[in-house]
């Protein structure tokens, strides 16, 4: 069989399950949750050797340190993906809920109901972790999941899938209702996302490169974000100690992740009080490099002369974006230009200020003193997340439950015509 029969397969493999998926109560669905998630703490010893086999061809090939520690199961993370299946059985479920329902005058019912999307394909790197996640989610929200993971952790992904697919199997888990792409081949995921009327939708998880490959060659919907150039404004009416302490969060506490902080904004009237103490902090004892602009580098000569690169810049590190601005449209013409539509904060008092701020800031998340570090499903209070949209259809910001489903109208009448 080629590669593109074998995609096809399993899509039309992908399109009988979710037909049985769809059949499937609440209670049903929570039940097999459940099973899969003691699954994988009964596989615990299994998981470990099968992992240890791809972080030993891990190393073996020079990958590094940090992405070597993204591909390790370990103890706890394999307990995060038992308690992260828990969780989504305990999430309140959205299929069949009612978003709004109306009369019209000749007398039809119109019902906008919540409904699954159908086939779903997730796209991501070397995470093993994601594969639970990911099948749990779509699995909740009756979605047939096709899986693509990263080479590199294809022994991981496999004894995890067959975790699912074995302790879901115990409480009436529809069979290819979670597959997984065995091959390496990278045209795979060509294939994959070429998929019409099969695949309805392709979620790309990992780096730009990876995304923006998926988006160029699919033929099926995508819902991405490209990166993540978070922006913190401190406005003139900002407190200032709130704003060091926001803004430290903001690039510090997690600098590898989409929603940290990459540029900071800083009005004319305060900047002079405002970036000596953010320098001695954050450059200082923090370690964060900060690049900056002329206006910057005048109150903090010890700053390196930013580029018109850095603007856009995603770093994932210790390593900040500084300019000084004249006014919050000033700081919002620089968001809406230099920006990924992802997170986007601002330190004011003002009213006025954060009006303007967050009717005009065009990303997905908008922030009023507040850390744009709380983009996260779980932040939100949505539990579990299958990633952050920057799109403006059909899903932004975190992807919970609801974001995994789409809607019909179900009209019901007693004989109706239309004149």
């Amino acid at each position: 069989m080629g590669l593109h029969e074998e995609m096809v397969a399993l899509g039309d493999k992908a399109v009988e399950a979710s037909r049985e998926l769809a059949r499937l109560s609440a209670r049903k669905k929570n039940a097999i949750l459940l099973a899969m998630a003691d699954e994988i703490e009964s596989r615990r010893n299994a998981l470990k050797q099968a992992n240890a086999k791809d972080v030993d061809a891990a190393k073996s090939s020079g990958m590094s340190a940090a992405l070597i520690d993204r591909l390790t199961l370990n103890d706890s993370r394999i307990n995060g993906m038992a308690k992260g299946l828990r969780e989504v059985a305990g999430l309140k479920d959205p299929v069949g809920a009612v978003i709004s329902r109306w009369i019209r005058p000749n007398g039809l019912e119109i019902v906008k109901t919540r409904v699954p999307i159908g086939v779903i394909a997730i796209i991501y790197e070397a995470r093993p972790n994601v594969t639970a996640d990911a099948a749990g989610l779509c699995f909740k929200t009756a979605n047939a999941v096709i899986l693509r993971g990263g080479k590199e952790a294809m022994q991981s992904n496999q004894a995890i899938v067959e975790a699912l697919q074995a302790g879901g199997k115990k409480k009436g888990l529809p069979e290819n209702a979670i597959q997984l792409v065995m091959t390496t081949d990278r045209d795979a995921v060509k294939e994959l996302v070429q998929l019409e009327g099969k695949v309805d939708l392709a979620i790309p998880r990992g780096g730009e490169s990876l995304i923006r490959a998926v988006v160029e060659q699919a033929r099926v919907p995508v819902i991405k974000h490209y990166k993540g150039v978070c922006h913190t404004y401190v406005d003139a009416s900002a407190d200032l100690d709130m704003a060091l302490k926001i803004c430290e969060n903001a690039k510090c506490q997690r600098p590898g992740t989409c929603n940290a902080m990459e540029t900071l904004l800083v009005h004319e009237a305060v900047a002079g009080a405002f970036l000596p103490k953010l320098a001695a902090r954050l450059g200082g004892e923090l370690k964060v490099e900060l690049r900056g602009d002329d206006a910057s580098r005048a109150l903090v000569p010890s700053m390196k002369p930013a580029t018109e690169e850095d603007w856009t810049a995603e770093y994932l590190d210790l390593i900040l974006a500084v300019r000084v601005v004249s006014s919050a449209k000033a700081a919002i013409e620089h968001i809406n230009k230099y920006g990924s539509n992802h997170s986007d904060a601002i330190i004011a008092d003002s009213p006025e200020a954060q009006k303007e701020f967050t009717h005009e800031v065009g990303s997905a998340a908008v922030y009023v003193n507040a850390s744009t570090r709380f983009t996260d499903g779980a932040e939100f209070g949505m539990g579990a997340e299958i990633g952050i949209s920057t799109d403006k259809l059909h899903a932004r910001g975190p992807m919970g439950l609801e974001e995994l489903t789409t809607y019909k109208y179900v009209i019901a009448g007693d004989g109706q015509i239309r004149e």
